[in-house]
């Protein structure tokens, strides 16, 4: 009888997806500063940027336009608040978060602006919980002010990185260094003349246990032996200068203190950060959604065809109405998985946090694309965001693993309640760019 009424207090408490009143307040006051700063902002910025010749930096002025927002946003208290923890962050639930991270996805600046855009995001909450004092006061500690930009090295080419086991990148310890070699590729922000350290998945022990060889060590940048290869393109579009980064690592050498929480520990480290990760992924990934909804709906009530305006042609108001349902099942996914990480922890919401990956941006970008149908040419033209705006959620059904792996974590989730058996531990760290 405990065991069953423990069971139906955990299910309501589960199901219990409102906002705190709490977070209120921070969540209106996103709203607003995304509204009357960051949207002009980034308009700003981006003219800035227009006819720049080197694509791998910033134009005259882009930057001090960040800048200034981001000075703003410290200043009205809009910071930091992805991190749980209050001394550093707002305290935040991640059900709470979930909500205001919906909000910053409707500009892909807003994240920025208020630093709380990946992969700055998840390094940092690694470095918070298992840095160094030394570690925290070099790498955290700017990060936290939003002076550097950062990286996270784990997949490489030629081998399926979906399964984290396969990663092959050694590190050798030779008296008080760690020497890296081999190469690393699709490294989201190594082309950002801001990224300063990155956090490198290694192979240290390859006799141990499968999933304890694998450590992860702070690589700084520039580093010597460190070659940037050059771009991986996204859809011919290589993102700069953020970049997704091939390189490559040769007698790579950097102190013994910059390992992470411990030799063969990388694993461990890597369920601290995927789960939040994949799932603030998810959440802007909403505002996406809506934001798509928002521009599909706005051209096919302005625009006529046949006498008639576009919603009212075909099966276009079906679609509207698909696409208002879909978000709507998506919104209550994504709280879902948040509030499972809230009360059951990273580790055992990991099948809720498949379940919101493996869904949302598959079907984030079946709005995209409808609403790029409604604009016609138009939309996949410079004219409006919805093509970097599908390229980007398409890349996601890739990044943090791709949707096969996150269905297989579902899936046998599903069976061992018939079956019975033990789940493969490397299955809790797969693929992060």
């Amino acid at each position: 009888m405990p065991d069953t009424q423990h069971a139906a207090d955990s299910s309501a408490d589960m199901n219990d997806l409102r906002m705190s009143e709490a977070a209120r307040p921070l969540y209106d006051h996103v709203r607003k500063f995304i509204k009357e700063t960051v949207n002009p902002m980034s308009e700003e910025f981006h003219r800035l940027g227009e006819g720049k010749t080197d694509i791998w930096s910033y134009a005259p002025g882009q930057l001090e336009c960040l800048e200034k927002a981001k000075d703003e946003a410290k200043k009205q208290g809009l910071w930091n608040f992805f991190l749980p923890d209050a001394e550093t962050g707002e305290g935040l639930k991640n059900l709470d978060y979930a909500y205001i991270a919906a909000e910053l996805g409707k500009n892909p600046m807003a994240s920025e602006t208020m630093n709380c855009s990946a992969p700055d995001t998840g390094n940092m909450e690694v470095l918070e919980r298992v840095g160094t004092p030394a570690q925290k006061e070099m790498w955290l500690k700017p990060l936290l002010e939003g002076k550097i930009r950062s990286a996270f090295a784990m997949t490489e080419p030629g081998l399926p990185s979906s399964d984290a086991k396969n990663v092959s990148m050694s590190a050798v310890l030779e008296g008080d260094e760690w020497v890296l070699n081999g190469e690393k590729f699709y490294i989201s922000g190594a082309g950002d003349p801001r990224c300063k350290i990155m956090i490198t998945m290694v192979k240290t022990s390859p006799n141990a246990e499968p999933h304890k060889q694998q450590s992860q060590i702070l690589v700084p940048l520039p580093h010597p032996g460190v070659t940037i290869v050059g771009p991986m393109h996204v859809f011919g579009d290589p993102d700069a200068p953020h970049g997704h980064m091939h390189l490559r690592f040769e007698n790579v050498r950097v102190p013994k203190e910059n390992m992470l929480l411990g030799e063969g520990r990388g694993f461990e480290i890597s369920q601290l950060r995927l789960g939040p990760g994949r799932i603030h992924h998810c959440m802007r990934s909403i505002g996406q959604a809506e934001r798509a909804l928002d521009l599909m709906v706005r051209r096919g009530i302005s625009r006529e065809a046949f006498g008639r305006p576009l919603v009212k042609l075909g099966g276009n108001t079906e679609i509207i109405s698909r696409a208002r349902i879909e978000i709507e099942a998506m919104r209550m996914m994504v709280l879902k998985a948040a509030k499972a990480m809230d009360v059951l922890g990273n580790k055992e919401a990991r099948v809720w946090i498949s379940m919101a990956k493996a869904m949302i941006p598959e079907r984030v970008c079946q709005i995209i694309d409808q609403a790029i149908q409604m604009y016609g040419a138009a939309g996949v033209s410079q004219w409006t965001p919805l093509a970097q705006m599908y390229t980007s959620q398409r890349t996601l059904r890739l990044a943090d693993g791709p949707d096969e792996v996150h269905h297989m974590v579902i899936g046998r989730a599903e069976i061992r309640k018939y079956e019975g058996g033990e789940e493969d531990p490397a299955l809790a760290s797969i693929w992060r760019k």
